[in-house]
């Protein structure tokens, strides 16, 4: 009975590490995709793709 009550904890804590996993990558993923939509919405930024051009003067 001890053996799997071992087992049993261990496989808690192996469940407990992927969540905490599964979570951090979730969190990179978030920021990755806040980082490109305030990209995308920053009205100062780049008026085109051709890195000759400027951003307009205020």
């Amino acid at each position: 009975m001890f053996e799997y009550e071992l087992h049993r904890a261990h496989h808690a804590e192996l469940v407990r590490e992927a969540a905490a996993q599964r979570l951090s990558r979730e969190a990179v993923r978030a920021a990755k995709a806040a980082r490109r939509s305030s990209r995308r919405q920053d009205p100062e930024g780049r008026v085109s793709a051709d890195p000759r051009r400027f951003a307009r003067a205020a």
